[in-house]
């Protein structure tokens, strides 16, 4: 299930930035954060395939959803220049951020890719 994030839930489920200077994700699973807009046309064609991965990779990966309207502090602390932005953070290591809406199979590889490999 995709998890829909106010600020206040983004700094305690995935990074506090207010206390932390480096990259400290809170999470337990790998997850995908998903900065959209409903105004946004690729937004809503790439979010129901969110929501199917979510379905997919349940109990493996976490499925975040950030709206940038309303949550415009968190898309700036990020940089978000273009929706949709999708922030890939594995357990450890430094998240990858990807932009532009990735048919599901595209978003299955850099999940496959970016939250599973290990690194070198």
């Amino acid at each position: 299930m995709t998890e829909h994030l106010t600020k206040q839930s983004f700094l305690q489920k995935v990074f506090n930035y207010e206390t932390n200077k480096d990259w400290k994700y809170e999470g337990e699973l790998p997850a995908l954060v998903d900065f959209w807009a409903p105004w946004c046309g690729p937004c809503r064609i790439v979010g129901p395939v969110i929501d199917e991965l979510s379905n997919e990779y349940a109990g493996k990966v976490q499925f975040y959803k950030v709206n940038t309207e309303d949550e415009q502090e968190l898309a700036s602390v990020f940089g978000i220049q273009s929706i949709p932005s999708l922030l890939f953070i594995p357990k450890s290591g430094i998240p990858k951020m990807a932009v532009g809406a990735l048919p599901k199979q595209a978003l299955k590889q850099a999940i496959e890719k970016e939250l599973f490999e290990v690194a070198n």
